[in-house]
């Protein structure tokens, strides 16, 4: 089947000038190994019934975690991570009758799925270690049941983050922890990565007052800096795992392109469509995944549309996925993508993750997901074991995606992104010594070691608020909310939003989600069914919808201004400086556009206040004579405001392949003239409170972004710009003005100024 689809793509006139590149991937065979010392009996018995031989690198982590070291493992989707950690730890578990286990999973459905996988092996042990899930759907008397009888507990970090202070109640398994198993441990990055590095501190003081010393075990997605990663998440040393000798089939994989002539018939997204219900046509079992929610909706409910007229008996074989579902509608659509009901299955970032959905035959990426760990865990869905597959990369009309189009040998090639945590977010550190102090007493002198930083300064702050007071114990938490409440460990906000229909539930979301996707008149689109925003309270934080089918969409218009705080640091690169420092932005809603097949049908105001936050970005400002030398150069119209927004929205574009984020996780602003500094400024900065370390990373790699840029725009074939090069999606200002030709000269410019080569 897949030759066959492969030929259509080669053939077909609409498909073949699409397809810029195809690469082979070669199947690769087993590479076998032994572990040093010989297995227990029971663990040979489950391997040879279950028909499995270990891998080489397996056999290396085992080595590792029998002699008691930390282990980072970084081999592939597919490769055997999990039985690599599982074998050391029931090995011990039956050695020792106390010992205990605790397995984090950033995902309710993956702590589910590897539920199932260690009761199996449990059954070959001949003894009971009754591994359970611990989590929010937890009944409590299953949950007084687990902390007495449980020996293997797998949980999540948010109900970790609620458990701590009731670690009074954990003392058995706590004083007893022998390992620590932190799986898909690349999704702990930005926000989310710095909540969970400060709840992991919290974790290993409570541990340590217990008597133990765990071992870490995390499993992860390629990434640069594997090491220096898991050193920043638990404050620990590792050993990296890195080198994958498991089996793997052919893969082909596709780079189409819609705009390969420069102005594209259709969107990706509709590309992506005809896609899907080409292969899902042709028996190829499909995952599709789109980067918003809204997309993933859509391509399902199109695609049941179209093909029902086709093929009728397809159209329950369809289904969208995506956070915000109910548990129980997610884990449905779960089974049914393993046991083969599903044939195509469009879905968000949320089935990236580790969840056992059998083997595909083809995976979509509809749009670049922002970082080559994404594409590769998204990759790896398709073509389990020796089987053959198909990857399809369908490209958005945007720079970063274009540049990959253009330059495949750098895709296939380029290592993978930095995965930054920040230690240093003020909001962040605030929350968890909240937490922490009402664990157990804080002593600053011993908080230093724990959070690796200065801790006085968000004392006094939280003394001022009298969050916290001093006792003969230390300092003791003195607030009337409970602290975990207060920590959202996925945003650095706390305000969620809850969308009601008919007085139900029907999804949550956060603050800004809420701004975007469901103001007042707002089409929001839940399941394949779309609903009108009614009711917007902004004090209550509660949404209502009514149903209704409609063909159209909205989307916000968002203004930005910017102010500087604090000067935190500051690079001389030739002539041009540049800075970074703690801004303060204020994000401004006035409007939005209804939208009928990507055209505008009205304009309409809306009245919300604006949401404001400090956070941390660089900025470098550039001098008259350059602004001057363009206008004498090229006379044109806002020549000079064109050239430095088509920068700053070029050079966002590129940030995402340095460091691990999405261009959504930043923003920027440029102006020919800004009150701080009284000059020509492009700011871009970290888009969460008190700043992730995105741009700081960035600023330290402002000459090869610079260079990076430059090509870009450079080599784009357009004349006057266009979402490949100078163009953004979310462009406030309706991307204008703009002007590629000004933005070239600029970065000329710059060139000479930073005394670099072009």
């Amino acid at each position: 089947m897949i030759e066959k689809v492969l030929n259509s793509l080669k053939s077909k006139k609409w498909y073949k000038n699409r397809v810029e590149h195809i690469r082979v991937l070669k199947p690769q065979e087993a590479v076998y190994g032994d572990t040093k010392a010989v297995l227990p009996q029971f663990i040979k018995n489950y391997l040879h019934k279950n028909n499995i031989k270990l891998y080489k690198h397996q056999c290396s982590a085992i080595d590792l975690l029998r002699g008691g070291k930390n282990v980072i493992i970084t081999t592939p989707t597919a490769s055997g991570k999990t039985l690599a950690f599982n074998i050391p730890i029931f090995e011990k578990l039956s050695q020792d009758k106390n010992a205990t286990a605790l397995y984090i999973y950033p995902a309710k459905a993956l702590a589910n799925d590897q539920l199932k996988s260690m009761k199996e092996l449990e059954k070959y042990c001949g003894m009971s270690f009754n591994p359970e899930v611990y989590d929010g759907d937890t009944t409590p008397t299953k949950k007084r049941k687990i902390r007495k009888d449980s020996r293997i507990v797998i949980t999540n970090p948010y109900e970790l983050h609620n458990v701590l202070p009731w670690h009074h109640q954990w003392e058995n398994f706590f004083s007893n922890l022998r390992f620590v198993v932190i799986d898909e441990a690349h999704q702990y990055r930005g926000v989310f990565g710095s909540n969970v590095a400060f709840l992991m501190r919290r974790f290993q003081r409570i541990c340590n007052y217990y008597g133990s010393n765990p071992q870490f075990i995390l499993s992860t997605a390629t990434l640069a800096n594997p090491v220096e990663f898991s050193e920043k998440l638990t404050g620990l040393k590792f050993n990296l795992i890195s080198e994958d000798s498991s089996p793997k089939g052919k893969k082909h994989f596709i780079f189409y392109n819609p705009y390969y002539d420069g102005v594209g018939k259709t969107t990706t997204h509709v590309e992506s469509q005809g896609l899907f219900q080409l292969f899902v046509l042709n028996n190829l079992q499909t995952l599709c995944f789109t980067t918003s929610r809204k997309m993933a909706e859509l391509i399902a409910r199109r695609s049941k549309k179209e093909i029902s007229e086709i093929d009728e008996s397809l159209v329950n074989k369809i289904s969208a996925y995506r956070a915000g579902y109910l548990a129980e509608d997610r884990r449905k659509i779960e089974d049914n993508l393993k046991n083969g009901k599903l044939r195509g299955v469009t879905a968000t970032n949320a089935l990236e993750l580790g969840i056992n959905i059998g083997s595909l035959d083809s995976v979509i990426i509809s749009g670049y997901p922002g970082t080559l760990m994404s594409v590769w865990q998204q990759a790896g869905r398709a073509g389990r074991g020796t089987s053959d597959s198909l990857v399809t990369f369908v490209a958005f009309q945007n720079p970063l995606d274009q540049y990959f189009m253009k330059h495949p040998d750098i895709f296939f090639d380029k290592p993978h992104e930095h995965a930054i945590i920040d230690l240093s977010n003020f909001q962040i550190i605030k929350g968890h010594l909240m937490c922490a102090a009402k664990e157990m007493p804080v002593k600053p002198n011993m908080m230093k070691i724990d959070f690796e930083t200065g801790v006085e300064d968000h004392l006094k702050s939280l003394i001022g608020s009298r969050l916290i007071e001093k006792t003969n114990k230390g300092w003791v938490y003195s607030g009337s909310e409970y602290p975990p409440f207060k920590v959202n460990l996925g945003n650095t906000s706390d305000e969620i939003f809850k969308v009601y229909y008919k007085g139900e539930v029907l999804e949550t979301m956060d603050k800004r989600q809420a701004y975007t996707e469901a103001h007042h008149g707002a089409v929001l689109i839940n399941q394949g069914e779309t609903y009108i925003v009614r009711e917007f309270d902004l004090a209550k934080n509660v949404i209502k919808v009514v149903k209704k089918d409609v063909n159209s969409h909205t989307s916000v218009q968002k203004d930005i201004d910017i102010k500087i705080f604090k000067e935190i640091e500051k690079r001389e690169i030739g002539n041009l400086n540049v800075s970074f420092g703690e801004l303060k932005v204020s994000e401004y809603y006035p409007k939005y556009k209804v939208l009928e097949k990507s055209k505008v049908v009205s304009v309409r105001n809306l009245k919300l206040p604006p949401i404001q936050f400090k956070t941390k970005g660089m900025w470098f400002t550039l001098p008259e004579s350059i602004a001057e030398g363009l206008r004498c150069a090229i006379d044109r119209k806002e020549i000079f405001e064109g050239g430095i927004h088509g920068l700053e929205h070029a050079m966002i574009a590129i940030i995402p392949f340095h460091v691990m984020c999405d261009r959504f996780d930043i923003g920027g602003v440029s102006t020919p003239s800004h009150p701080d500094t009284k000059m020509a400024t492009i700011f871009i900065y970290d888009g969460f409170e008190g700043g992730i370390g995105l741009t700081e990373k960035a600023f330290h790699l402002i000459e090869e972004i610079t260079r990076m840029t430059y090509e870009l725009v450079r080599d784009c074939t357009c004349e006057e710009g266009c979402p490949a090069c100078i163009y953004s999606p979310k462009c406030g200002n309706d991307n204008k003005p703009l002007d590629k030709e000004g933005t070239l000269f600029i970065l000329e410019q710059m060139f000479d100024l930073m005394e670099m080569e072009r």
